[in-house]
């Protein structure tokens, strides 16, 4: 399994592919359509991801020390983003995730090419990812 540098480094490296930001989105596109499918159940309230402008369902859970993610999202943009978010956070133990820095979207430039709204919708997908981890970190003491 790669590390979460090894992961970054390889979307930067996917990234640096495309020259304008047109092709970067529908890079993004076609990332939200290879998410893995959320499980159902868990498109509810008690899932949605406060502060986004688009509705995220974001479920975690850990399995011997291991932290997977399953998201969903009904806009095509987000669900490319969250998979992002997937890609590097997903399949880590609670501490990989809470340390990792998540330096890759400021390397590949998404921030600044979001609305400030999505933007936002950005920032609380993190921290909603961080926040399971921490969860789950404090379940193992």
């Amino acid at each position: 399994m790669k590390t979460i540098t090894e992961m970054e480094n390889e979307i930067i490296e996917e990234f640096e592919l495309f020259d304008d930001w047109m092709d970067k989105y529908n890079y993004i596109i076609e990332l939200g359509k290879s998410l893995p499918l959320i499980d159902p159940q868990y498109k509810t309230n008690q899932y949605l991801i406060p502060g986004c402008q688009s509705q995220v369902w974001l479920h975690a859970t850990m399995n011997e020390g291991i932290v997977t993610f399953r998201a969903d999202s009904d806009a095509i943009i987000t669900k490319g983003i969250i998979n992002l978010l997937i890609r590097v956070l997903s399949h880590r133990t609670p501490q990989e995730i809470v340390d990792a820095p998540l330096s890759y979207l400021d390397k590949i430039g998404i921030k600044e090419h979001l609305s400030p709204t999505r933007s936002n919708g950005l920032v609380s997908m993190i921290q909603q990812m961080k926040m399971y981890a921490k969860q789950f970190n404090a379940q193992q003491l």
